[in-house]
């Protein structure tokens, strides 16, 4: 390419990208911000990542501003912006629990954010820094501690809709996931919020279907959210099996290496996928996430050829289970015992992508922490235990003493 083609070449590339750039700009010319701010309702589940993208703002305005407040006029306002140096988060490096302000970003003027929590729950505006709002939502992150699982392979169905006169209280189901597994049977879910139907709720709050909002929004009114607490979000589960795409084949000349290192008529152990060490100490909790895998993905565990399915596995079937999978996709072992020793495999979305070797081991000092889950429950138990045992000692000595004070004065007993 000699030079006056390139220069026709980058010429034609920057107008490209100048008549993307006003297509962009075009976008909030055709959509006009409402004279009345108005709300539209949003529904997720704890621990999921959203996005609030600001439809409307003035062609003048080149950098917004979010606005966050739990209640409609209430006195205290956060402001999330992302000026002055503020560093943009990713969705990596938030931790489940942490504070609102450290877990949202700001990106071509749309608010993100991760691991949201049901304290998060309450109205977003988009505006300027001199308070100018454009545009607003009403945001319900509901708990997924009373989620309840229901299995359509045992013949279980979801619950029934609840009606308290003209109030209609109901589960919306999101799309079926993908088979979590490939090549043998796996499963597949699809997650269920709790929605509500009602001719009472504020005019003030946009709805998808005509009356009808999640059952956290803030449109509906206190009395009625009262009686649609107890309606929780539901998992529906049922088994699938689908193939396995072809895997490329590793080529000649790197098996031929791996034969050379490896030992005069064995085969070296070559793992299909990225293995992590980690030692545990015997006794003591542990909780592992799968790499980049979000709560609304289809997430599975296996632990070196057993496959721990939702069926058995899934926190709430059993209340005494020492090895569970959460609603997050999070696998959980309590009391760590030397049977645990082993490869804990993740899939995601289909596709084995990691694999967790465990070793369990009794040996060696660990310092004490008190922010140890079991050290601070051992401690709880011995002072309810020293509680208890002072009460009884009181309460005995109370009986001794009115024992006495009866008999030495008879004329004080009824």
């Amino acid at each position: 390419m000699n030079l006056a083609q390139a220069t026709v070449f980058l010429w034609v590339l920057g107008s490209l990208q100048a008549f993307e750039i006003v297509e962009k700009e075009n976008i909030f010319q055709r959509t006009p911000c409402p004279a009345f701010l108005m709300f539209d309702n949003a529904a997720y589940l704890a621990d999921m990542s959203f996005e609030l993208p600001c439809h409307c703002k003035p062609e003048e305005v080149s950098a917004v501003v979010w606005y966050y407040q739990k209640h409609l006029g209430s006195g205290h306002t956060k402001v999330l912006a992302d000026f002055d140096g503020r560093v943009l988060t990713e969705a990596a490096q938030v931790r489940a629990g942490s504070d609102m302000l450290v877990r949202f970003s700001i990106r071509m003027f749309s608010l993100l954010v991760f691991r949201a929590q049901p304290e998060d729950s309450g109205l977003y505006f988009c505006g300027t820094r001199e308070g100018d709002y454009f545009y607003a939502y009403d945001v319900d992150i509901q708990s997924s501690e009373g989620m309840v699982a229901t299995f359509k392979d045992q013949g279980q169905e979801p619950f029934a809709d609840e009606y308290h006169g003209s109030l209609h209280v109901f589960t919306t189901f999101w799309e079926w996931t993908p088979c979590d597994r490939c090549g043998v049977r796996g499963e597949q879910w699809r997650i269920g919020l709790c929605y509500l139907q009602s001719p009472d709720l504020s005019p003030r709050y946009r709805k998808t279907s005509p009356d009808v909002v999640s059952c956290g929004s803030r449109a509906v009114p206190r009395q009625l959210r009262a009686k649609a607490s107890d309606h929780a979000p539901e998992l529906l589960l049922r088994s699938c099996l689908v193939p396995c795409e072809e895997k490329k084949k590793i080529q000649e000349g790197a098996m031929a290496l791996f034969s050379y290192v490896s030992k005069v008529g064995s085969r070296p152990w070559l793992p299909q996928v990225p293995i992590q060490f980690h030692q545990q100490r015997l006794g003591r909790g542990l909780i592992i996430s799968c790499p980049g895998a979000r709560p609304e993905h289809a997430v599975a565990w296996d632990k070196d050829h057993q496959y721990l399915y939702r069926t058995q596995y899934l926190k709430g079937v059993n209340r005494s289970m020492r090895v569970f999978i959460d609603h997050g996709n999070h696998l959980h072992i309590r009391f760590t015992q030397l049977g645990d020793r082993g490869i804990y495999y993740c899939w995601r979305q289909g596709v084995r992508i990691a694999g967790f070797r465990l070793a369990v081991t009794s040996r060696g000092r660990y310092p004490v922490s008190f922010s140890s889950p079991e050290i601070r429950a051992t401690l709880a138990l011995t002072l309810i235990g020293y509680l208890l045992i002072t009460a009884v000692f009181i309460a005995i000595h109370l009986c001794r003493c009115c024992c006495y004070l009866f008999r030495c004065c008879p004329h004080c007993s009824p």
